[in-house]
């Protein structure tokens, strides 16, 4: 029988700490309130970049009330949500101004790639973050009405798009672009997960078997034509992990455990150069010889994961082992707050 894999931890840009508040984004007086706020908040983004004040540092927040001279530079605010406190939080994009010209605007010192401060931010910031870089990158993206080609102009708080044409009107939301990626693993013999190098990407890096859901196809069906057309294995058993939040520029990461049917690999050679069976020493050998650069990514959470079911969870596993403890007793210590509240 299947080992039954650990519950997973809450994953990065997962668990949104702010109230979105969505049934009051239509109704303008309530958000000309919450924009009068105390503690009202905007965050500034260009081009999908966070704005820093300095090296190191985090990203530029400012408060609502002074930040006139920016907003009438920006695009129209969009609403993310209400902290704790009741107060708002609103992003802006700076993406219509060169780079200069925004950083001045905000006062940081430079602009970095969102990512990339995503070990140096707690689990909701880097959430709310991500989350603002995913609506501003769609209203850029939707400035026009695919069904008639009118202008689009926002709606309800930034959370909607309405096209302006005669006569369609329609009604535009937000993108989402669900993917599976899945751990499969061998059907007999030693455990072993399938992994595969991506024919454009760098010589050496292994990763997990991904892909787009298609139009009228199941999570289940997507992972197994996913694995089938990929590397030619056939998979049988799938089960649902968890899930997360990916805003590069819109996905949403579905993972899954699969257990294959044969172990005979043909890669496509299209999208995969090689595929490969890996042991879970081999798999802790190639995490500790090549560190990811960014550790925000369910791919890695499903690999780690296996690698702890064979106690080979040695430096880098039994880090994440830990944070996930911590992270889960964080979580129960903020739930029983708000109870007590």
């Amino acid at each position: 029988m299947t080992q039954a894999p650990p519950a997973f931890p809450r994953l990065p840009y997962t668990g949104l700490a702010l109230d979105r508040a969505s049934g009051h984004r239509g109704d303008g007086a309530w958000l000309d309130a919450v924009r009068a706020r105390a503690g009202t908040r905007l965050i500034p983004l260009w081009r999908d970049r966070c704005l820093v004040t300095a090296a190191g540092a985090g990203p530029v927040t400012l408060p609502l009330a002074g930040a006139a001279d920016l907003l009438a530079a920006a695009d129209p605010p969009v609403f993310l949500g209400l902290d704790e406190s009741g107060a708002g939080v609103f992003a802006a994009d700076l993406s219509a101004l060169d780079e200069a010209a925004a950083a001045t605007l905000a006062g940081a010192a430079a602009t970095v790639d969102t990512r990339s401060l995503f070990a140096a931010l707690d689990a909701d910031q880097a959430t709310a973050l991500a989350y603002a870089r995913g609506l501003l990158r769609w209203h850029r993206d939707q400035q026009f009405c695919g069904r008639c080609g009118a202008q689009a102009q926002p709606d309800q708080a930034g959370h909607q798009r309405t096209c302006t044409g005669a006569g369609c009107g329609k009604l535009l939301f937000p993108r989402i672009e669900p993917a599976v990626i899945t751990l499969v693993e061998a059907p007999a013999g030693p455990p072993r997960c399938l992994l595969a190098r991506p024919a454009n990407g760098p010589d050496g890096v292994w990763s997990l078997i991904a892909g787009f859901v298609d139009v009228g196809e199941g999570l289940e069906d997507a992972v197994r034509r996913e694995v089938a057309e990929e590397t030619g294995v056939s998979v049988g058993e799938v089960r649902y992990l968890g899930s997360q939040a990916w805003p590069y520029p819109a996905g949403l990461m579905i993972g899954f455990r699969a257990v294959a049917t044969v172990e005979d690999i043909t890669p496509d050679l299209a999208e995969v150069a090689e595929a490969r069976w890996a042991t879970r020493p081999e798999l802790a050998a190639y995490l500790g010889e090549r560190p990811r650069r960014y550790r925000d990514s369910i791919g890695l959470y499903l690999l780690e994961g296996w690698l702890e079911e064979g106690q080979l969870v040695e430096g880098r596993g039994a880090a994440w082992t830990d944070e996930r403890r911590g992270a889960t007793k964080e979580r129960r210590r903020s739930e029983e707050g708000r109870q007590r509240a």
